[in-house]
């Protein structure tokens, strides 16, 4: 997919913040620090439209970035954050439920998980969560380039058997310094929000070739 425009739109905290334009929505979740916003920026060709840091649990609201005038990017709140009070995990806790079982917009969730480990607790109880609930899913891992290649299927397989992942479901491995995954995944993407096949990108399986 073409990127031409790509912007922040607000950081919500409640329905009554979301955009109403009804564009498709694409929501990223993953531990504090996994690299989602990473992620949002190389999608979008852009370096620092999502803000990065390196401090984990910096992101507090639903920050949404419209992409091209035709879906929105939700990037939510990353969870397994130990420092943040347990009163406020549980606010981030009832806004992300809020949103993922309501928001008829949302058309996808991008679990972002890190290649080089094996899947965290959190990680498990979100797919097993998005999974009970039907909401479809994309598990997204990244960093990919800080492990060499002949060790990406050793890497894969140890995500999937981690997450208990069916042959069926969508997994692409990532990187938000090279690119790699990227054309796969606005495939997916494009596919699930209805836009039609990514331009010179053909649809991928549901289980990626390493």
């Amino acid at each position: 997919m073409k990127v031409t425009q790509a912007e922040f739109v607000i950081s919500a905290v409640g329905p009554d913040q979301y955009p109403v334009d009804a564009l498709p929505e694409i929501a990223l979740a993953g531990r504090s620090n996994v690299g989602k916003s990473s992620l949002i920026n190389r999608m979008i060709n852009r370096k620092n439209l999502a803000r990065t840091s390196s401090t984990p649990g910096k992101t507090q609201h639903l920050n949404y970035y419209r992409i091209n005038e035709e879906l929105y990017f939700v990037d939510l709140p990353g969870y397994g954050y130990a420092k943040v009070s347990k009163s406020q995990r549980q606010v981030w806790g009832k806004m992300i439920e809020k949103y993922l079982m309501e928001r008829e917009e949302l058309k996808l969730v991008l679990l972002v998980v890190d290649l080089r480990h094996p899947p965290t607790k959190d990680d498990e109880l979100m797919y097993d969560w998005l999974k009970h609930y039907d909401i479809p899913i994309c598990v997204v891992a990244t960093k990919a380039d800080k492990i060499p290649k002949s060790r990406w299927q050793k890497h894969a397989k140890q995500m999937k058997e981690g997450l208990l992942m069916r042959k069926t479901d969508t997994f692409v491995m990532f990187s938000s310094e090279t690119g790699l995954g990227k054309d796969d995944l606005w495939a997916q993407i494009a596919s699930e929000a209805g836009l039609g096949p990514a331009e010179n990108v053909k649809p991928i399986p549901k289980e990626t070739e390493e």
